[in-house]
């Protein structure tokens, strides 16, 4: 009869089909996200993978998963290439974009060997069909969030580009955003997949139960309804995209043009009676806090909007360098500001410059400025007339970061501004890519968004996630949008506030336990003997001026020298303190009793035997073979010469005891 649990866990296929699988499962994957945006292909890309992971030892689990990362950023974001500027050769901009892609394929190849084991492990420790079909899938999703939520934040600030969930903005299942946040759903996306694979696994269940395990989840997951979101009230935003020429690497011919750029197209809204202004990351080239014409220019825009103006400049406090979004009240100037969080390493500055610039100087060099991460709140009061309106922030790659679109919510964020600058990566699918994450994002939190680009893509979605305006790329113009207000908490906010507790408790609690641990550790190493077990019948002082070390005497009996004082002699070795306690440590008081030693242990098992009468006499070696309700399958006979009479011993040989060449004589 097969072995049905290495059947379980055997692989699929052979390591060179895996690797195949593996890399096919790259392009697949990235065409369920922007520009072509055919979701239902994530599933198959998952899939594809865990079908090639299933069952590999830890080595060729890695090999499946670097495969597949490597291919798949590669294809995902090609536009890494196009930040360096077009006067660059090809060769020197496609470093940076094999480099993160390699970085990123580690992740993969590291996450993907953590479920080829699991695939191998899990199935042997649960048992019954059920629970291989559900706790393995468990295991292989949880793995794989792990996996995309530690690369998400680590190193430098990690890439959360690419994320399995980013894919399904469109998708039916994008209402669950708002019950279980960016991460939980892509849990949900690769335990749907996982179960899948399991149930082909288990061949010996019916295959309807299986069939309609898998169906029962998926009805379940796309039947969740959309979580409620109360609007309140609206404002009316104009958003303006200036369509300059913003690139870091492709500056304006002259001083200034931004800004100007910004301005003219800005004249559109100013009959609009909007209540605030917004303009994009880099809409301006100058810096108003130390520039008068541009300060000029921002006051205009105010007083002829006749509302608050969310501007935005680099600027220069100190020795560092902020990206920082501007609020400017005509005639008062910047009454509040946020610098930007998450400045892009290798991008807007270069984390260990000294080190990484070795290896590539004049890579390094290119980047001048550094780019200082902001420390400021997430939200600013962008209200007028007396009344208070809160919008949360998020400059360009800020849109990624789970943590800070939280933390807006939370400080009272009734909506999001999104400024961001698009112009780095020309006609590529970087700025959809956004929006998707933008409408995620929109969902998540239960707010609405203001998407606003120098180039596109800039719309405006709402709580559900539709697109109520969208501007065309490359194109001077402005949307006027009454947008939505919410203070709603959503139960993705809520969810990821309390494992951010639990993290955070969880390192207090492990950081607070350390100091006591070594001081009891120190305490315990203490020069002077101490008994393991000590009777608290009475004890005597040390004498004045030792240290305040205790031995413990009975009360009952006299102590006649002093068994207070402490030991001058060093702690016995491990062998010696063993016989000291048999004995007493040297001059322990006689009349302390000795600790009565342990009784023996007794084996609560009962032994498995074969018992069969010796009468019948058989020769040494024969075999005898038994009916299947007995405790084993198969005896060896072995003849006892010595016996009188002469009889036979049966050596039981049952279980893995037999593979193992252990046997037990009766």
């Amino acid at each position: 009869m097969p072995d049905l649990a290495s059947d379980r866990t055997r692989p699929f296929v052979p390591l060179w089909g895996a690797l195949l699988l593996a890399a096919a499962a790259g392009p697949i994957t990235d065409a369920a996200f922007p520009a072509l945006g055919w979701w239902p292909l994530a599933y198959l890309g998952i899939a594809m993978v865990l079908v090639a992971a299933q069952g590999r030892r830890a080595g060729a689990g890695f090999a499946v998963g670097f495969v597949f990362g490597l291919v798949f950023y590669l294809v995902h974001i090609p536009w890494m290439t196009e930040f360096l500027g077009p006067d660059e050769a090809w060769i020197v901009r496609a470093v940076p974009w094999f480099a993160l892609s390699f970085l990123m394929a580690l992740w993969c190849g590291l996450g993907t060997m953590l479920i080829s084991i699991a695939s191998r492990v899990v199935p042997r420790a649960v048992r019954g069909p059920l629970g291989r079909m559900l706790a393995v899938p468990v295991v292989i999703a949880g793995i794989w969030t792990a996996r995309e939520a530690i690369a998400s934040v680590w190193p430098y600030g990690g890439f959360a580009w690419g994320r399995i969930s980013e894919s399904q903005s469109a998708s039916p299942i994008a209402p669950l955003f708002a019950w279980l946040g960016v991460s939980g759903v892509g849990f949900v996306m690769v335990l749907l997949v996982a179960v899948a694979v399991a149930t082909v696994r288990e061949s010996t269940t019916p295959a309807l139960l299986r069939v309609m395990l898998v169906t029962a989840l998926a009805a379940l997951v796309v039947a969740i309804p959309a979580f409620p979101i109360a609007v309140h009230d609206t404002l009316r935003v104009g958003a303006v995209q200036g369509n300059g020429k913003t690139g870091y690497f492709d500056p304006p011919e002259n001083v200034g043009d931004n800004l100007f750029a910004q301005y003219d197209a800005t004249r559109a809204v100013y009959d609009q009676d909007v209540d605030l202004v917004v303009w994009p990351e880099g809409g301006s080239d100058l810096d108003p806090l130390r520039v008068p014409l541009a300060a000029r220019v921002f006051d205009s825009v105010a007083t002829s909007a006749d509302a608050p103006f969310v501007g935005w400049s680099v600027t220069h406090r100190g020795e560092e360098y902020f990206n920082t979004a501007l609020l400017w009240h005509a005639g008062e100037g910047a009454v509040d500001f946020y610098d930007k969080r998450h400045p892009v390493p290798f991008g807007e500055y270069v984390p260990d410059r000294g080190f990484w610039r070795q290896f590539a100087p004049e890579l390094i060099d290119l980047i001048q400025r550094e780019y200082t991460p902001g420390t400021t709140d997430a939200v600013m009061d962008v209200g007028s007339g007396g009344r208070s309106v809160r919008a949360s922030f998020a400059i360009c790659f800020d849109i990624v970061d789970d943590a800070l679109m939280r933390e807006g919510v939370e400080e009272g964020g009734q909506f999001v501004i999104a400024p961001t600058n698009n112009a780095d990566f020309g006609q590529t699918d970087e700025s959809v890519q956004q929006l998707a994450i933008a409408r995620i994002r929109a969902i998540e939190l239960g707010r609405s968004v203001v998407n606003i680009s120098t180039v596109g893509t800039s719309a405006v979605i709402l709580p559900d996630g539709t697109i109520a305006a969208e501007l065309p790329r490359y194109t001077a113009t402005a949307m006027v949008v009454d947008v939505p207000l919410s203070t709603t908490t959503t139960p993705a906010v809520v969810i990821g506030r309390g494992s951010k507790e639990v993290s955070r408790r969880s390192l207090w609690a492990r950081s607070s336990a350390r100091p006591s641990a070594l001081v009891e550790r120190a305490r315990r190493s203490s020069s002077s003997w101490r008994p393991r077990r000590v009777v608290h019948a009475g004890t005597r002082d040390a004498p004045a001026g030792s240290p305040r070390v205790r031995r413990v005497c009975d009360a009952r009996a006299a102590c006649p020298s002093g068994c207070a004082a402490p030991s001058s002699r060093r702690p016995p070795a491990p062998r010696a303190r063993r016989r000291h306690r048999r004995g007493g440590p040297p001059g322990r008081c006689e009349a302390t009793p000795r600790r009565p030693a342990p009784p023996p242990r007794r084996r609560t098992r009962p032994r498995r035997s074969c018992r069969r009468p010796c009468g019948t006499r058989l020769s040494s070696g024969a075999r005898i073979r038994l009916p299947l309700r007995s405790a084993c399958s198969e005896l060896r006979v072995a003849f006892r010469a010595n016996c009188d009479p002469p009889s036979c011993g049966l050596l039981c040989a049952y279980g893995s005891s037999a593979r193992r060449g252990r046997a037990r004589t009766t």
